[in-house]
């Protein structure tokens, strides 16, 4: 006989307490429990096998039927047996396991009243073979659904709580199970179909078993008990806490992000099994983030941890470390980090935990093929072996691989087809509500610990964080916390602390409003390469300059129109040089606001090779596709093509990547306005370049007198306007019927170089003069 914990002598005996036929005591309701103090009883073995696969626990001391509560922790229901000596208490072998007790030991047994509201609406339990030679035979798997109406039939009415060890007998098979979690809720409620409470692990959780309990089966140890596939049933095991919430994972900004993450690589992990095989597919297996640096991307990766229930620790490897020096090795590393999934998943089959892999810095390990150019054909080796354990002939379903780059340009088109990395998320910059969210989160041990000032506005500071990324606004905020220390350090010293003023320190407003002087973003505006093209701003000499700056403006209004169709719009500014263009171009450009605005000058690729210019202009273009509002300034395009007019001669490479990055649509949601300057419209057009652009502007010299008056007026030159007159006057008089034609550029540093001179009023008259038509 197989037995269960007691003793040889005890053998079932025909006395009121257990008669032949022996069915559970608790079938039908719940005696009333016993009233009474505590009773301290003895633990001794459970009498008969009847009893010990009831679920109750044997005794003289109370009624069959009655509630009672051990040790002030462990609810079990009571049935009689005249076998035992008064002041025992019969409990089987798993029960004694459960609750940590050896035989003749003191206990301390108390009535117990339940709640009768408190029903269990879904209990998840592991199942596995107490004999495991048995459990090898087994060829049909069981259905769910009959193995819980047996179970309901044998524990009905029983209280049932996590940790909970109990015997089972089906099918002559005798089973040992675990409560893992329950749920419980009011009977009213669940019969109306109320939201149920979360999944419960503590012990102390309980709950009444009933007809109406849905009960989850999984096993965990070999051989697993088959089960059949449920079209109905959800996984027990699910790899989502059920208890999960995004904010909990302290990423703010990236709500859609994490909802297209969970739809795609998780939900069909959590959907009932037999449902997903009908509809004949397989888990997503791969998922590609990829973004501007500091947004959020390995930190996502590694927080996926924290939703994950049960499942096996993620296996986090940045690229570089899987190359090796030695031949084969780099390929094996690649085979290392699928066998844990592999061992299992032929122990498990779909049964198998979740095995998550995570690659940092994809791009620098799984380029292009052919792409490396070093003789080796290491890379494209790794490159193949991945691809062969993500979707080769032996097929895992028990793997998610996780990566990351900055660069999805430079991975392997093989990586990013179906069937691998298939899911690609892009982790933008966050907008100004998840710049609310990211301050929230990294200044909450500030906030708790009543360290921010009451003058903290955080949604005027994510207004000011334009283009900011996570990383960013994290440093951020500790320089904003740097400069309130600084405010403690006694004065003269860096090493002493005045103490009464720590006491009384809080990061203010102005703290925040310092640090952002400090901290810049790395994807933002480039205000100083922009402002100094027009320090002394723009001047309004002429008509046809307000009505640049005004056609400037709408060209800004249709590209920021949330409604429009408009994606891209490219604009030539064209004049003679010194005449204004790229001071009115960056002008234009900032007076937008928008987040990202860059200019590309030869300044800044000077000294380059041509691959070098390339490859900083292709940078520069990828940039301004990072954030939805974008302008690029590209000054002096001649300059940027090193066009020569002797030969004349230039570069045709950097012509046709400007030429097709100007007409590229940008990424979707994604909106770029481009200015392109020149002093050469002539060169432009033999270049073939102008069909590239939407409109042009024409920027012109100062052509008439009234114009150098305005721009000596807007500038306050001399004393009054009787200087400034004679100045005009004089001009015009050297001038006689010689037109005037000077760029603003050059009358701005005639001005200048004047009020250096003994008598500037008759030298600005000659400068001007001197230098019109020159240039």
């Amino acid at each position: 006989m197989n037995r269960f914990g007691f003793g040889t002598n005890n053998t079932p005996a025909n006395n009121g307490a257990a008669p032949k036929g022996f069915s559970s005591p608790t079938s039908g309701r719940i005696a009333p429990p016993s009233s009474g103090q505590a009773q301290t009883l003895f633990v001794a073995n459970s009498p008969n096998n009847q009893i010990a696969l009831s679920g109750c626990v044997a005794t003289n001391n109370f009624p069959s039927g009655s509630l009672v509560i051990i040790d002030d922790t462990f609810v079990v229901t009571t049935v009689q047996s005249r076998e035992l000596s008064p002041g025992q208490l019969g409990l089987n072998g798993s029960q004694r396991s459960w609750m940590q007790f050896s035989l003749n030991q003191s206990i301390q047994v108390q009535p117990y009243r339940v709640n009768a509201g408190n029903i269990l609406s879904s209990v998840n339990m592991e199942i596995n073979f107490r004999n495991k030679n048995k459990g090898t035979l087994i060829k049909d798997p069981f259905d769910q659904d009959d193995v819980q109406k047996h179970f309901i039939s044998v524990f009905n009415d029983q209280v049932l709580q996590p940790t909970q060890q109990l015997l089972f007998d089906y099918k002559s098979l005798i089973f040992e199970c675990y409560i893992k979690s329950i749920q419980v809720m009011n009977m009213t409620d669940m019969e109306s179909g109320q939201q149920v409470n979360n999944f419960m692990s503590s012990i102390s959780a309980k709950g009444i078993l009933n007809q109406k309990t849905s009960i989850n089966f999984f096993s965990n140890q070999q051989p697993q008990v088959p089960f059949k596939a449920s079209a109905t049933r959800m996984r027990p095991d699910a790899i989502i806490r059920p208890d999960f919430k995004f904010e909990d994972m302290g990423v703010g900004g990236l709500d859609n992000e994490f909802s297209q993450i969970f739809r795609r690589a998780f939900a069909s992990r959590i959907f009932p099994p037999g449902l997903i095989d009908k509809l004949g597919i397989n888990h997503v297996k791969g998922l590609l983030l990829y973004g501007p640096p500091g947004t959020g991307k390995t930190l996502i990766a590694r927080k996926i941890g924290k939703l994950l229930n049960g499942s096996a620790e993620p296996k986090i490897v940045n690229g570089p470390e899987i190359l090796s020096k030695y031949v084969g090795s780099s390929e094996e590393n690649i085979r290392n980090l699928f066998k844990d999934a592999e061992a299992e998943y032929k122990q498990k089959q779909e049964n198998s935990s979740l095995h998550i892999i995570i690659f940092d810095e994809l791009d620098s390990v799984f380029k292009q093929r052919g792409s490396r150019g070093d003789g080796t054909g290491v890379g494209d080796n790794v490159v193949n072996q991945l691809l062969a354990k993500m979707d080769g002939v032996e097929q895992l379903n028990n793997i998610l691989i996780i990566g990351m780059t900055n660069r999805i340009d430079l991975i392997d088109n093989a990586l990013l087809r179906p069937g691998r990395f298939e899911v690609q998320v892009e982790i933008k910059l966050p907008d100004e509500k998840g710049r609310r969210q990211i301050f929230d989160i990294h200044a909450k041990k500030m906030k708790d610990n009543e360290l921010l000032g009451n003058d903290i506005d955080f949604d005027k500071l994510a207004a000011l964080t334009k283009n900011f990324s996570g990383a960013e606004i994290e440093g951020l905020v500790k320089s904003a916390a740097s400069f309130a220390i600084n405010k403690s350090i006694k004065v003269g010293t860096v090493a002493n602390v005045d103490i009464k003023k720590v006491s009384a320190m809080k990061v203010s407003m102005n703290d925040f409003l310092m640090a952002l002087e400090e901290v810049k973003p790395a994807f933002g505006v480039s205000e100083d390469d922009l402002k100094d093209t027009f320090n002394g701003g723009i001047i309004p000499y002429s008509n046809q300059i307000n009505s640049i700056i005004k056609t400037g403006q709408t060209f800004i209004n249709r590209i920021q129109d949330p409604n429009g169709n408009t994606n891209l719009l490219s604009i030539l500014i064209h004049g003679p040089s010194g005449s204004g263009k790229t001071a009115l171009a960056s002008s234009i450009a900032l007076n937008s606001q928008f987040p990202f605005i860059r200019m590309i000058s030869s300044a800044q690729i000077v000294g380059m090779s041509e691959s070098a210019k390339i490859t900083y202009i292709d940078n520069a273009f990828r940039d301004a596709y990072k954030s939805p509002l974008n302008i690029l300034v590209i000054d002096q395009i001649e300059s940027l093509i090193e066009y020569v007019p002797i030969g004349p001669r230039f570069s045709n490479n950097i012509l046709q990547v400007l030429k097709t990055l100007i007409t590229k649509t940008p990424p979707k949601n994604r909106k770029l306005l481009i200015f392109v300057t020149t002093s050469s419209h002539s060169l432009v057009k033999n270049l073939d370049l102008l069909g590239s652009f939407d409109n042009d502007l024409a920027v012109p010299n100062l052509t008439n007198i009234n114009d150098v008056s305005n721009v000596l007026r807007y500038l306050n030159y001399g004393k009054d306007d009787r200087e400034r007159e004679y100045v005009v006057n004089k001009i015009g008089k050297y001038l006689a019927d010689t037109p005037l034609n000077i760029g603003i550029k050059k009358v701005l540093s005639d001005i200048e170089t004047s009020k250096y001179t003994d008598d500037p009023l008759n030298e600005l008259a000659e400068l001007i003069v001197s230098n019109n038509n020159r240039y």
